[in-house]
């Protein structure tokens, strides 16, 4: 009995150490793949207590794990370490620490920094470098050519942080931008939109960025449409860090900030097509007609109407469908409804428009 006992411990411990062991993550992708690309959950703006935020790098890779996300990039201050007197300056050690522990929680680490000038001209990440020293130049200019020279991908900061003139595109930023040193903009940085650096992106065929900027540890929740940390998605050819790059490079990105899509039109009616469903009508009553719409991705959407048939209003919450009736003559299996996603968002204030087809179903034809 002694020995049953020892081995049912034994046991017991072995499944404990097994469990203790395993690292919960959440399902992924939050949001369908689309046209042959992989969909990925990245945010490449945040900190560690190598400048001044207040977490140890492993730590931002717990927390991308904890949250599903399928790369990040560690983009500590260049010029600036808040714990100098505790902590050695030393720009390439936070992506030495982090990068074993990502490569064992399966997190894609990207190596970069924050280029962080005053403001005029402001603050850039560099990401995609192999030293991120040679980065550290006194003018913006010369940090943005020797990340280029790298083949880094440098984006503008959270423009108007310090109020929209600070933020205006200036005659540097059109040299730096004329030598193909500057490749994207942060649409959003938080909890901020920037309508301005949306507009600039879709004109001048730059990519658009959305990031937490993480300084604090990240909250411990369950992620909602509403409720999560700013990011972009990121449509690569594959999931790896040299995918990402040329999808960076390519413009192939969204913004998903609370519950908003921002990006250009081709980008988003594409993740609409993958991710919104319509079946056919399945009961008739009189000249209605009933059928259902369902919603693949991880945003609550929002449509209004803009022609003349169907409800005023849609709400197809994330993952979810909905059942909607229309009037449709007798007659006619076919009716074409008009909307605009207001939270989908292909250029500040506009929505994106979409036509939901409606069409009989074998069955109901025949009636």
């Amino acid at each position: 009995m002694k020995f049953v006992k020892n081995n049912l411990w034994i046991g017991i411990l072995t499944i404990s150490t097994v469990l203790l062991a395993a690292k919960q993550r959440p399902a992924l992708p939050y949001f369908p793949d689309m046209n042959g690309y992989e969909t990925l959950v990245c945010d490449f703006h945040m900190h560690t207590v190598f400048s001044d935020g207040r977490v140890w790098p492993t730590e931002r890779i717990e927390e991308a794990m904890r949250e599903g996300l399928d790369a990040i990039a560690l983009s500590d201050h260049i010029e600036h370490q808040k714990y100098h007197d505790d902590i050695p300056a030393n720009l390439e050690r936070p992506y030495e620490v982090a990068a074993p522990v990502a490569r064992e929680r399966n997190v894609l680490l990207i190596k970069g920094g924050e280029i962080s000038k005053p403001t005029p001209p402001g603050h850039h990440n560099a990401i995609f470098l192999t030293e991120i020293e040679p980065v550290n130049h006194p003018q913006l200019i010369d940090a943005a050519r020797a990340a280029s020279e790298q083949q880094g991908f440098v984006f503008w900061n959270h423009h108007t942080w310090k109020g929209i003139t600070a933020g205006q595109w200036s005659d540097l930023k059109t040299e730096i931008y004329e030598n193909k040193w500057l490749h994207g903009m942060e649409v959003a940085n938080g909890g901020t939109y920037y309508p301005l650096a949306h507009q600039w992106c879709l004109e001048k065929n730059m990519t658009m960025i959305g990031s937490s900027d993480m300084h604090a540890p990240s909250i411990d929740y369950v992620y909602t449409p509403e409720k999560h940390r700013t990011l972009t998605l990121v449509m690569a050819r594959q999931r790896s860090v040299e995918a990402i790059r040329e999808a960076l490079f390519a413009g192939r990105t969204l913004v998903w900030k609370s519950n908003e899509l921002i990006g250009r039109q081709t980008y988003l009616q594409a993740m609409y097509d993958v991710a919104v469903s319509v079946s056919p009508v399945h009961h008739s009553r009189g000249n209605e007609r009933f059928f259902q719409i369902t919603n693949r991705s991880f945003l609550n959407l929002n449509l209004e109407r803009v022609g003349k048939v169907g409800p005023a209003q849609l709400a197809i919450p994330a993952r979810s469908s909905i059942l909607v009736n229309i009037n449709m003559p007798k007659g006619k299996d076919r009716q074409i409804l008009s909307y605009e996603v207001k939270n989908m968002l292909v250029a500040p204030d506009k929505g994106l428009p979409v036509q939901i087809e409606v069409h009989l179903a074998d069955a109901e034809k025949k009636k």
